[in-house]
């Protein structure tokens, strides 16, 4: 079979805000299809935001695809914003968006952060859920916080060059708990220490994200506005250990959401999110399809990741 690619570039037909809390307001556009079958596209990080290719994932004829920027990231206010931004919070932001767009169901896509916020929403409002479409799984475990951000194991041994970038601002005393460390300066008052942190986690996770480190990815990523919400909300997160109940509270309640179809896109070789948590979660959901992408790594967009993304929304019409 051929590779499928993204869909045309595409304009939305509409922008607007959601005010979610007295501090938060939600920015998100539409795309597509006004009366189309509706689908929401959740971005990672946390903090990440929105980016144009994230609307060429979906049949812009067929589906009306939403794509909100979560708290504190892309153009929601206040930018970067630590208060009030937990899981809990998102999604319960993303319940108050559904009903404000008055859709009764969605197809949800999420990678990375977005697969972990993805599988918290439909536990959570599982009657509001069509289909799940997941990639690159995490699933806020010690271990694939460990994993990515440890000195010992993980991804520091596969790029051990990067890693000593990434840890460079922490003193050799404080790396056996990197994520802490950086959680200091990130909120520190040090306004040259922060923005140093900010760029030294940001390069670490945009270094990793493709089978081949992709350059231009790289320099919008480190984008000073960006970088500064993806490092701030990021180890915001997971210092707080992705605001979870238990190591396992994901695997723990799947079974809700057991007779909801759902698609797993995961990279072979993804360094930020190891397919262990793919295979893990087909495990506890025996119905779901897994698809391992030979040639596939985190980013979304790598050939190979985009042609099964792209086959499962096809495949997702019929829902």
């Amino acid at each position: 079979m051929e590779r499928l690619s993204l869909y045309p570039e595409i304009e939305p037909y509409r922008t607007s805000t959601l005010r979610v809390s007295d501090l938060h307001t939600m920015f998100y556009e539409e795309v597509g299809n006004p009366n189309g079958k509706p689908a929401l596209f959740l971005h990672g990080g946390p903090g990440v935001g929105i980016m144009p290719d994230y609307r060429r994932f979906f049949d812009p004829a067929i589906y009306r695809i939403v794509l909100p920027d979560q708290r504190g990231a892309g153009r929601s206010t206040p930018h970067a914003e630590l208060k009030e931004n937990t899981t809990a919070d998102i999604v319960e932001d993303l319940e108050k968006l559904r009903k404000h767009l008055g859709i009764q169901k969605w197809v949800v896509m999420g990678g990375s952060w977005g697969s972990t916020l993805g599988l918290c929403y439909a536990i959570a409002y599982p009657e509001s859920i069509s289909g799940l479409i997941l990639r690159g799984i995490f699933l806020g475990r010690r271990f694939e916080i460990t994993w990515l951000h440890g000195r010992d194991e993980g991804a520091c041994r596969i790029f051990p060059d990067e890693w000593e970038k990434y840890a460079a601002p922490i003193p050799e005393s404080r790396r056996d708990n990197t994520v802490a460390a950086y959680y200091e300066l990130l909120t520190g008052n040090d306004e040259n220490a922060r923005m140093g942190a900010a760029m030294s986690w940001t390069r670490w996770e945009a270094f990793t994200m493709n089978l081949v480190p992709n350059e231009e990815a790289i320099k919008k990523m480190m984008k000073e506005e960006s970088a500064v919400a993806i490092s701030r909300i990021e180890c915001h997160f997971t210092h707080h250990n992705f605001f979870l109940r238990s190591d396992n509270e994901i695997l723990d309640h799947v079974n809700k959401i057991a007779h909801i179809p759902c698609r797993i896109v995961q990279g072979r070789h993804d360094i930020i999110c190891p397919t262990q948590s793919a295979w893990d979660l087909h495990r506890a959901l025996p119905k779901s399809d897994l698809r391992i992408v030979p040639d596939g790594a985190h980013s979304p967009m790598d050939p190979g990741m985009i042609h099964e993304l792209v086959l499962a929304s096809e495949d997702f019409k019929s829902l």
